[in-house]
């Protein structure tokens, strides 16, 4: 064994564990996950500084060697892992249990008793700049290595690290190394390979990283905060969703008795009987999706109708988060592990996880604190009086779920516009720059230059400025008719014969975002035909190929990676090439060659430099005293003292040295629990 001074000698330490727990991972979360009062690691494999990996069967008996335990708490060493949240969490569950000392003293820095991610580099983070899927298995088969995912994973973590179902002869709930020691050797080397393949993929999107560098340090602090929220997590009023769920449970059970009552269905919820019967009402209907029960509710009357209502309303999942909240909720009512640090690859944005706080329905109801109380009580006959719809209300309290501490309010702010204000400064399109450094009121100020007319002539009732805010929304990033129907114009009155005018007019308005389109897309082009050259773009930006690949370098330095990007001739307009590079599909979530042209080009740009303003002013805030408990898109949710929201304000719309002459504005109000101002 190591002495305590030649163990300082390692610098990293790559890892992977294989674990046990009664809770469901997937449902619960990596933090309840590790609560379970079974929870244990099976195997512990690890690599010194790139060596050859080592495994320690914890399961057979087998100790972590004292030197590696002290190098799990040395902030002097490196800890990387894929998804390294996972191992980071789960061994700080085991050393609190098993070795709380160690975890107390070395782990002083921190307050929680997961190990501090400061310590900590995430593979998966890493292969997701570099624009690689976020598994380990698919980011080694698109980089080609000769390092590979064991195939065998899955069905081995089935058969170890979940409970089994005892039956008649065979009593035990789980499963152990001596009840199948084949499978058990394999799924030890199913983790020592896990470490393997985890190393060649950190090798080898490492030159992707700019390590060092200053943005790289920046986004480590960066990651290091997220962790933070996701370790501090958000504290849940369980009044509010028991309540739900209660409401939820009864009013669905007054639903079935009601379908049964007309049907005489033994399930009227169950597609198959359901579609009998309205077969023999004398209605053959092609399915029962919501699109198809919705319309046919408009053609329908008497008992025929009530079922298809009664089909809507059980179908409803608005309740689906209230039961991920109970289901991962921790010992001391908060819920943690919400956001997944670049989540969203592309443009390095978070992605929401468990709860998806980043898709929220939004607060439409102006009594929400009566409907709140009554859901905390349980009242279902006073919901129904009250309110039309059970389902809507209980979604519209979904946000109110998360609470701040006793004695603290909620501080809510969110950046102002400010794609539409990030679009403006990289374009340069200074009318536009204007509005934000004035009065703001961009969508006003668009019809008004899109339609000639004064500014003070449009309200906020007015049908311009309705043209005005769906233009906004739908056509900054190259977007056509087809953008503006998928933005709602048409439910807006808008009519199909407006759409074409109406695109012709906004881009007509701001000729210089109409070129940025054009011009990004020629930059990027160009730095594919001369890979050995640096093509300078606005603000800073520049675009070159690096090992074959496109990066786009923001102004904060931070890279987009276009992994693998090339050029072929565009299968839409002859004569044209357009670009194409490797990459997740946005649906299928399958690895494949993607195209991509200038209004996308500008649309990653825009987005990305919105969240690089974000993770400036989270460490800002961070380093000020407001603890952020989680954000959503452009916004911060802290846990604060009254009265600090001014401040709170004052520093997201303070200024960036990269982004001179970018107008930032934020708004925020308090709260005693989360909701849409």
């Amino acid at each position: 064994m190591m002495n305590r001074k030649e163990e300082t000698a390692i610098r990293t330490l790559n890892i992977d564990i294989e674990t046990y727990s009664s809770y469901d991972l997937k449902r619960v979360g990596v933090y309840k996950y590790c609560e379970a009062p079974d929870f244990d690691i099976l195997i512990f494999a690890y690599s010194v500084d790139g060596r050859p990996t080592k495994t320690i069967e914890l399961a057979n008996g087998e100790k972590i060697p004292e030197d590696i335990l002290f190098a799990l708490t040395n902030p002097k060493i490196l800890k990387k892992a894929f998804n390294a949240q996972f191992e980071r969490i789960a061994l700080g569950e085991y050393l609190k249990r098993n070795f709380p000392d160690a975890l107390s003293l070395l782990n002083k820095d921190y307050s929680l008793n997961y190990l501090n991610p400061k310590q900590w580099r995430c593979t998966m983070v890493d292969a997701m700049k570099a624009g690689l899927p976020a598994t380990l298995k698919g980011a080694a088969l698109a980089l080609e290595l000769d390092e590979q995912k064991d195939s065998a994973g899955t069905h081995l973590i089935n058969f170890f690290s979940k409970p089994r179902k005892p039956t008649k002869n065979d009593k035990r709930t789980r499963n152990m190394p001596e009840d199948d020691l084949e499978k058990w050797n394999a799924f030890v080397e199913y983790c020592r390979q896990d470490v393997e393949t985890e190393k060649a993929v950190g090798y080898a999107v490492d030159p992707y990283l700019n390590l060092g560098s200053k943005s790289d340090k920046f986004e480590m602090a960066l990651y290091h905060l997220d962790q933070e929220i996701n370790d501090r997590g958000v504290l849940l009023d369980m009044s509010v969703v028991d309540g739900a769920l209660a409401i939820d449970e009864t009013y669905k059970a007054k639903l079935m008795e009601w379908g049964k009552k007309i049907t005489w269905l033994e399930n009227p919820n169950s597609p198959k009987q359901l579609m009998e019967w309205f077969k023999e009402q004398g209605l053959e209907l092609p399915n029962l999706t919501k699109d198809t029960v919705k319309t046919y509710i408009q053609k329908t009357d008497g008992d025929i109708k009530t079922m298809l209502e009664i089909r809507q309303e059980l179908s409803k999942t608005s309740t689906a988060k209230f039961v991920t909240m109970k289901a991962a909720v921790c010992a001391d009512g908060r819920v943690r592990g919400l956001l997944q640090f670049y989540g969203a690859s592309r443009t390095g944005r978070w992605a929401g996880r468990l709860v998806q706080v980043q898709n929220l329905p939004q607060n439409k109801i102006s009594d929400i604190n009566i409907a709140r109380e009554i859901v905390e009580n349980s009242d279902l006959l006073t919901l129904e009086l009250l309110y039309d719809q059970v389902p809507f209300v209980l979604s519209q309290l979904i946000r109110t779920a998360f609470i701040p501490v006793d004695e603290k309010t909620f501080a809510v702010s969110d950046f102002s516009a400010i794609e539409a204000r990030v679009i403006a400064w990289l374009a340069g399109e200074k009318w536009r720059l204007e509005v934000f450094n004035t009065h703001g009121k961009i969508y006003e100020a668009s019809a008004a230059q899109m339609f000639k007319v004064p500014i003070e002539t449009i309200d906020k009732g007015s049908p311009l400025r309705q043209k005005g805010k769906v233009a906004e929304l739908a056509l900054g990033y190259q977007g056509g008719e087809n953008a503006l129907i998928s933005m709602g114009a048409l439910e807006m009155g808008i009519a199909q014969l407006e759409l074409k005018p109406l695109v012709d007019a906004w881009r007509k308005a701001n000729p210089k975002i109409k070129t940025l389109w054009w011009d990004i897309e020629a930059a990027a082009i160009r730095a594919i035909e001369n890979p050995s050259e640096v093509i300078s773009f606005n603000k800073g930006m520049k675009f070159f190929m690096l090992h074959g690949s496109l990066m786009m370098q923001l102004p904060s330095g931070r890279r987009l990676c276009y992994y693998k990007a090339r050029l072929q001739d565009h299968q839409k307009f002859e004569g044209k090439q357009e670009i194409v590079f490797w990459g997740v599909d946005g649906t299928s979530k399958a690895w494949c060659e993607t195209s991509t042209y200038g209004g996308k080009l500008t649309e990653n740009a825009v987005q990305a430099i919105a969240r690089d303003c974000l993770a400036m002013s989270m460490l800002r805030l961070d380093k000020e005293g407001y603890p952020i408990v989680m954000h959503i898109h452009d916004e911060a949710v802290m846990e604060s003292d009254v009265d600090t929201i001014a401040i709170i304000e004052e520093i997201m719309g303070r200024s960036i040295s990269w982004a001179e002459g970018l107008p930032l504005e934020a708004d925020g109000f308090e709260t005693p629990f989360y909701k849409k101002d």
